[in-house]
């Protein structure tokens, strides 16, 4: 894929317009653009794929909270999000988080076992 970029910027910086060179190469000018600058900027490395995966997730649970969350749940296995979360806004917290938000942090490191419902269904969908 580097090698198809490549060839494209070169064709580019060697002069060609730049329309046809998007149409040879069935891309776009945008896209094109980009990979010119990146290859001007970072050489044959910035022509290669690239991850979208995130750098950050700024509305994640800083590792403090999700530290006291584990460290009540191990103090007091039969609590659950309702009590953690309550236990968290009488400490000196800047924020706690909302009980859902104390579930997802439970299950996702698998600290919560899914319940049998209580009562059967009358009703089939």
């Amino acid at each position: 894929m580097a090698e198809y970029r490549y060839r494209a910027v070169r064709e580019v910086l060697g002069a060609a317009a730049i329309g046809e060179v998007t149409a040879r190469y069935g891309t776009s000018r945008q896209i094109l653009h980009s990979w010119r600058r990146r290859f001007e900027q970072e050489s044959m490395p910035g022509l290669l794929d690239r991850s979208r995966h995130p750098r950050n997730s700024p509305t994640r649970l800083p590792a403090e909270v999700e530290a006291e969350i584990f460290e009540l749940r191990r103090q007091h296995p039969r609590w659950g999000a309702r009590r953690i979360t309550h236990e968290l806004t009488h400490r000196e917290l800047a924020s706690a988080p909302w009980r859902a938000t104390v579930h997802r942090v439970l299950s996702r490191n698998g600290l919560v076992s899914p319940q049998e419902q209580q009562h059967p269904r009358k009703y089939r969908r």
